[in-house]
Parts: C-alpha cells; sequence; structure tokens
C-alpha cells in the first residue's frame, strides 16, 4: 500500500514539473485568441494547444520586454510548436540554392537611399496565404514574376502558384514539399508559360498538372541569378529593375515576427540552410541607420506588417543574399 501512494505522489509530483501551470490570465487570452481565429479543439486538444500557447505567449513577452531591432506578437500561428509549424509552412525536401557567380550585370550606383515598389504604381499583387503547404517558393516565384510584368506591360495579373506545384517537378521542385524560384522561373521559361489565379486556382496540395499552353497568360525570356552574397548587387536589381526573390533560413523567432528590424543570432546564412521563400519588394533604412529589406511574405495578412517584413540588409542576414533571382520578360 505504502508503495502504491509513494507512486502516485511521485506521478503527480512529475506531472506537476513536467506541466507548466497556466494563469487565469493566460488563459484568457487563449480563449481570446481561440475566438479571433475561428479555433475548435475537444478537450484534451484544448489542454494541449493551451500549454504550447502559453510557452510561445511567455517567449513572445520575454522578448518584448527585452531591447531588439523587432517586437513579437501572437498570430495564427500561437498554437503550434515550431516543429510543426516547420513541417507546414516552411520547405522539408533540402534546398541548396547556391549560384557562385550569376548572370545579373550590376552597375554603378548612386541609389535612392528608399525604395518601395509598392508606391511606384501598380506593380505589386496583394499578400497571399499558402496556407498549410510548403509552396513559399511559388509564391516568391509569381509575386516576382507578377511585378516584373506589370512593370513590363502595366498590366498587373495574379498567377497561379498551383500549376508550379503540380507542374514543375521536373525542374528539381516538390510541390508541397519545397522548390527554388529560380527553379520554377526555369520551368516557366522552357514550359512557355504561366497560367493566372483565375485560370489554374490555388488548392494549397499537391495535385496532377493541367496546364492549358493557350491559357498561357505570362512569360519569362530568361532567368537572371545574382551572385551569392552579392547584397549590394540584390540592391541594384531592386533599385534599377524590379522587386527580386529571395530565400532564407527561418528559425522559431521568425514564427512570431510582428514588426521592426528582424535580425537573428540563431539562423544560418549559408545556401544549404535555406527554408523559405519571398519577395524583397524594396529598402530602406531606420533612424538609427540600421538598413533593411521590405519583404512580402505568403502568411495572409494578419501575420507581420499586414504580410510584410522588414529583415536586416548589408549582412547577408540568414542567409538571404545565398540565392536571390528575377525573371527578364518577354522583349
Amino acid at each position: 500500500m505504502a508503495l502504491v501512494v509513494f507512486w502516485f505522489i511521485a506521478s503527480v509530483f512529475s506531472f506537476v514539473h513536467l506541466t507548466p501551470l497556466i494563469s487565469v490570465e493566460e488563459e484568457y487570452r487563449f480563449k481570446q485568441w481561440m475566438s479571433q481565429h475561428n479555433k475548435v479543439y475537444d478537450a484534451e486538444e484544448y489542454d494541449h494547444r493551451l500549454q504550447i500557447f502559453a510557452q510561445n505567449k511567455r517567449i513572445i513577452d520575454h522578448h518584448n520586454a527585452g531591447n531588439h531591432s523587432f517586437t513579437m506578437g501572437l498570430n495564427q500561428f500561437s498554437d503550434m510548436t515550431f516543429e510543426e509549424f516547420r513541417k507546414f509552412f516552411l520547405l522539408t525536401e533540402p534546398q541548396n540554392c547556391s549560384v557562385t557567380k550569376g548572370s545579373h550585370v550590376t552597375r554603378t550606383g548612386p541609389y535612392p537611399e528608399f525604395v518601395d515598389w509598392r508606391t511606384k504604381g501598380n506593380f505589386v499583387t496583394p499578400v497571399k496565404n499558402q496556407g498549410r503547404c510548403g509552396s513559399c517558393w511559388t509564391f516568391s516565384t509569381t509575386g516576382c514574376l507578377e511585378s516584373v510584368n506589370a512593370i513590363a506591360t502595366g498590366k498587373l495579373i495574379s498567377l497561379s502558384e498551383q500549376q508550379l506545384i503540380d507542374c514543375a517537378k521536373h525542374f528539381n521542385n516538390y510541390g508541397c514539399l519545397g522548390g527554388l524560384p529560380s527553379q520554377a522561373l526555369e520551368y516557366i521559361k522552357y514550359n512557355k508559360g504561366l497560367m493566372t489565379e483565375e485560370d489554374y486556382p490555388y488548392k494549397g496540395y499537391d495535385g496532377t498538372c493541367h496546364f492549358e499552353p493557350k491559357l498561357a497568360a505570362v512569360f519569362v525570356r530568361d532567368v537572371v541569378n545574382i551572385t551569392s552574397y552579392d547584397e549590394k548587387a540584390m540592391v541594384d536589381a531592386v533599385a534599377r529593375l524590379n522587386p527580386v526573390s529571395f530565400s532564407f533560413d527561418v528559425t522559431s523567432e521568425f514564427m512570431h515576427y510582428k514588426e521592426g528590424v528582424y535580425t537573428s543570432t540563431h539562423c544560418k546564412n549559408t545556401a544549404d540552410r535555406v527554408n523559405h521563400a519571398v519577395l524583397a519588394v524594396g529598402y530602406g533604412a531606420e533612424e538609427d541607420g540600421t538598413p533593411y529589406w521590405i519583404a512580402k511574405n505568403s502568411w495572409g495578412t494578419a501575420w507581420g506588417k499586414d504580410g510584410y517584413f522588414l529583415i536586416e540588409r548589408g549582412k547577408n542576414m540568414c542567409g538571404l543574399a545565398a540565392c536571390s533571382s528575377y525573371p527578364l520578360p518577354p522583349v
């Protein structure tokens, strides 16, 4: 009997120490968050997600209490561990995007101190949402091609990510498991066109290819890769020509990004570690002189600063200069 009592006390003690105590305020905020994001759980899942949410909120609060160049905030991912987040929203297939020597020809400046293609005209489509599919590479690709085409023709057309998911696999892309914008652009070049979002709508899962050549809306004459780690060449391209696709290494802190200039000491900065692709639509500098890129993400407008983020420029932050590219439109 004594042994049974001892086992029971030890089990309770172990459970208490393994399961962090949740405050009334944390549970109240969790219920608010559930309502805001239309989340519904059964009893067991509720307790599990509450624990994760509380842990994420503590990480966010601790970060925001410190002296950092960016702030964190609750968002649609706040009930997920980073392992879950990485599985659903980042590139799960290893990507090595290195381009030792690119084809972009850099001219000498001077360049404007601030560039934002969103304010230059109707050149950037609204922020999209990739959902639970590691298809960021397709959104980075379409975002760049949409802008390049709009700058060349004056017509901003939303293009199909789903066609790239379904059809670009022979170019070392893996649908919802990942891919690279440069390889997607090569597919569009040799495939002779990309359909519109309207004609080939997004589903967010791998399907069979049903590209219709007669419905191709936009074409690629050639793919321009910027020399690996040449961030000045990225500035040249964005300042003079158009937005540019780039990839980088996302770590757990980026999942909670809210606003400010993102920096990290935890991420890797080499071409073989990139796991997310986005679009540089401009650049600038903070009042304290910190230079940044303005980047368009594909996690919807509820994440970050209306779906955008700033990331430190000039230091190859998280490998962002390892592999950047853009397409050339038909002459």
